[in-house]
Formats: C-alpha cells, sequence, structure tokens
C-alpha cells in the first residue's frame, strides 16, 4: 500500500519563502487518501467509503466500451485550423477524408438511434462540445449541425474551444443564442509559440472583445492558457491577459503541456533544473495571489483537499480527459467512434492499435484499445500525485507518455504540497516512499530554497481564488 513520507516545513515572511528550521513529519496513504501526523493519528478525521472502485482498467487487451447514456459528448469536426502552434497535439495526425455539410442530415437523423437523450429525454445533464483543429473553419457544417442538434435536444449544454480569429458579427450572435460555453486559447505572453496574436489585430480583437463582453457576465466564457518550457509564468499570463479582459477574467485550462510529439517535447520540462525552477516560480506566484485567475488552482488544491477529507480511494480515480468513461464519447460526422478529439478515424496510436474504436451505428462492438488507464502504467500507481494528475494521456507510450509524466508530476505536485500547507500549516519539502522516484524526493531543490529561522508573520493557511468574481 503506497505511502509517503512528508518532510514538511513551516513557510514565512517575506514572500512566504523562507523556511523554518525546525521540519516535521506528516505520513500520506495514496490508497485511501489518509494524511497521518509523526504519531500516526489522522490529520483529518474521514468517513471511509468502500464502494468507490470505478473499474475502468482498460488496455488493448481489456478495451474500453461505451454506453448510450452519454453525457459527455466530443463531434470532432476535422482536423484543419488556421494557425500551426508548435505543441499542438493534432500536428502530426493524419487527416481522415473530411465531412462537410452533407453529412449533416443523416447524422442528425441517426442521432436519437445511438443517444439516450439525457435524463428528461431533451438533452438535460448532456454536454456537447464541437472540435476541430479550429471548429470555426468549419462554419458551413458547424451551424446546421449545432442547430439541428439543439431542436431536437434543447436542454443540452453546448461547448466550444476556439482561436477566436474567425469570429464575426454573424458568428457571435449565433453562439449567444444557441447558449454556447466557449474557450478561447490564448496563452498570454507565450502566444508567439501559437502564431500571430489576434489581439494585436485590430478586427479581431474587436470581435473577440465584443463576445466576451457578451458572455463572460453570464459566466459562460474563459481565456483557456497553456503552460510550456518558454512560458512557465501564470504570473506574467495573468498580467498579460487582465490588461484586455479586465476584472472578470477566468483563466481556463492552466495546466503543462502533454508532449504528443517532438514539439511537445521541445516544450517541455527536460532537466531536473528545468524542474526546479518551474516548481519554486509556481509555488511563490500561488502563494502570492499573482495567478489567482486561474481556475485550474482551486479545482486542484481544494479538490484534493476534498479528496484527503472524504477519504476517496485510489481505485476511484479517472484518466484526466474523462475520456475512459463509458458515459463519455468522441465522434465525428460519419459516426466513426475515435479514442478523442486529437486524432482521427485513419490515425494509429503509439501502442499500434487504430484510433478508429467503432462506430455509433454498430454500438455495442465499440471497442477503444488504443488507450493504457493509470492502473496499467509502471509508475502511476506508485506516484503520490496521483488523484490530482489523473495520469496524463491514455495513448501515449514510451518517450513522449514520460515527457507528459514529468510535466505534470512537476506541476501537480506544487498543488499536492499546497493542499498539505493548507490542511497543516507546514509545506512538504521532501517526499520519501519506497515505491517512489529518488529523483523527485527534493521537491523544491534544497539549494535553491533559503532555511533559516523566521519570526515574522506566518503564512495563513486559507488561500483566496478570485474566481468569475467570486471567492472561493
Amino acid at each position: 500500500m503506497p505511502e509517503f513520507k512528508l518532510v514538511c516545513q513551516k513557510r514565512g515572511m517575506p514572500n512566504y519563502y523562507y523556511l523554518t528550521a525546525e521540519p516535521k513529519i506528516f505520513y500520506y496513504n495514496s490508497e485511501t487518501s489518509s494524511l497521518l501526523d509523526e504519531n500516526r493519528n489522522q490529520v483529518i478525521e474521514q468517513e471511509i467509503k468502500q464502494d468507490q472502485k470505478l473499474g475502468w482498467n482498460w488496455t488493448k487487451d481489456n478495451p474500453a466500451t461505451k454506453t448510450k447514456a452519454i453525457r459527455h459528448l466530443k463531434i470532432s469536426l476535422g482536423l484543419s485550423c488556421n494557425y500551426s502552434c508548435s505543441y499542438c497535439s493534432q500536428r502530426f495526425i493524419p487527416n481522415a477524408d473530411e465531412t462537410t455539410k452533407k453529412e449533416v442530415p443523416q447524422f442528425l437523423e441517426r442521432f436519437s438511434s445511438w443517444y439516450d437523450g439525457g435524463e428528461d429525454g431533451l438533452g438535460k445533464g448532456t454536454k456537447i462540445e464541437f472540435w476541430g483543429g479550429e471548429p470555426l473553419v468549419y462554419w458551413k457544417t458547424l451551424k446546421p449541425l449545432a442547430e439541428g442538434i439543439k431542436e431536437k435536444y434543447p436542454n443540452m449544454i453546448f461547448g466550444m474551444i476556439t482561436n477566436g480569429t474567425l469570429l464575426d458579427d454573424e458568428k457571435i450572435e449565433w453562439i449567444d443564442k444557441l447558449g454556447f460555453s466557449i474557450g478561447m486559447s490564448h496563452d498570454g505572453v507565450g502566444y508567439h509559440i501559437r502564431g500571430k496574436d489576434p489581439l494585436d489585430n485590430p478586427k479581431q480583437k474587436e470581435m473577440i472583445m465584443k463576445l466576451w463582453n457578451i458572455l463572460s457576465p453570464q459566466g459562460r466564457m474563459s481565456i483557456n492558457a497553456m503552460l510550456h518550457k518558454a512560458n512557465i509564468s501564470r504570473a506574467d499570463i495573468q498580467e498579460f491577459l487582465l490588461k484586455y479582459f479586465g476584472e472578470n477574467l477566468v483563466i481556463g485550462e492552466g495546466e503543462f503541456i502533454d508532449a504528443y510529439d517532438v514539439g511537445g517535447v521541445a516544450s517541455s520540462l527536460t532537466t531536473q533544473k528545468e524542474q526546479i525552477k518551474f516548481r519554486t516560480k509556481s509555488l511563490d506566484e500561488i502563494s502570492s495571489g499573482k495567478a489567482d485567475r486561474f481556475s485550474v488552482l482551486p479545482m486542484k488544491i481544494d479538490g484534493f483537499i476534498n479528496t484527503i477529507v472524504n477519504g476517496k480511494y485510489k481505485s476511484s480515480v479517472s484518466q484526466k480527459c474523462g475520456i475512459d468513461n463509458p458515459n463519455s464519447l468522441t465522434v465525428d460526422l460519419k459516426g466513426n467512434t475515435i479514442t478523442c478529439q486529437n486524432v482521427s478515424s485513419v490515425a494509429t496510436a503509439p501502442n499500434g492499435e487504430s484510433h478508429h474504436t467503432g462506430s455509433v451505428y454498430d454500438f455495442n462492438n465499440i471497442k477503444m484499445k488504443s488507450i493504457t488507464t493509470w492502473q496499467n502504467r509502471k509508475n502511476c500507481s506508485k506516484c503520490p500525485v496521483l488523484h490530482i494528475c489523473k495520469a496524463s494521456c491514455m495513448f501515449l507510450e514510451g518517450d513522449l507518455f514520460q515527457a507528459s509524466c514529468d510535466n505534470s508530476y512537476s506541476d501537480n505536485i506544487v498543488f499536492f504540497a499546497l493542499a498539505i500547507e493548507k490542511l497543516t500549516g507546514y509545506l512538504p519539502i521532501r517526499v520519501e516512499g519506497q515505491h517512489h522516484r529518488p529523483d523527485r524526493e527534493d521537491v523544491w531543490g534544497l539549494s535553491g530554497f533559503p532555511v533559516e529561522p523566521v519570526k515574522q508573520k506566518e503564512l495563513p493557511k486559507k488561500y483566496n481564488f478570485n474566481i468569475n468574481g467570486a471567492t472561493v
């Protein structure tokens, strides 16, 4: 049963950065999410529930299946995009034959044959996301498709990720009318990795701000930023975006990238020095409130605290993307089911299996052999941040998975440490365990973290995150 010894110290002012000299020991058990003090007493009393196992333990020899009770549906319109980002997960994916508006009538006609209608028969409880590439490249297909689905299932929730560069008055009015929630991709100061910044283009900026001013007061739009090797500062991203989007700013996504190809690896944290630099910067920026518009922070930190409070068993952890869930499905307009929105029906997964997993018109034979869930990864079950990280991408293998794992660990160990500090007042500086990787034991880098007695005011136990105008 994986248990981790947490060597912790208090932090003090200035900037919550200096450590007091006296360490304190805690023990964290990832199997039961229990947190014990040095005398083996529970820090948080738990009500352990024994019936939390999901049973989603997928490999190519035990392929994932799907149910018609779909509650999260991703419709892939194709992989075409008007940008070419160096870390894009779709950059080297072979394109299937492009779908067009000609496929829409048949897709709509047969929709109810493979979808149960939601909780009320009108789509309640189901979210549909429309994906590209850039989905607005497919405007002539997207428009009749979304309208047709909404007519049949008016209670469905619609969502879309866009780079915002193709917005115009017609599209903005339509997005608002159909009740879309929008995530606009923008990496702040790191946008140069993507291409020309639309906020530097007067017409594109005008349309983006028009959509923002309509949707953001309703809580229906976020600005989605990704972190990578050349863009490691959440504080810098937030400062940049606040200048444009003001006090309603909510920053979605906000995690370090996964490495889907050589470009992703080049944008990854490839040395321990880089990993330590990122972790200490992240710790400082979160603690000082300079990254409080990132919705990922309360989701990760307070979410992990709730995991400990509720005694959530490791066996109940699903994958980060949620596509391991039988109620989640990705489909194209030809009815092909595929691993996720970042691949196509003609692409092959790193494990040698096709990303084409079946057809919604032969639903019982959908078999997803392209993925490996965390239970079947060598180190995931031995990792202290599994409950927060949720095991990176399910279909990556080899060096790509390892680079993604290293990125994710450095990101999530900060959230882990801040959650422990919030519960105990002590920050983990070492995480030790017989199953844990030795190179990950020193969280912050002993040579770069001042350790000395501090008499100044200590770090408060509660951090405040201002998300969409509400403090949580």
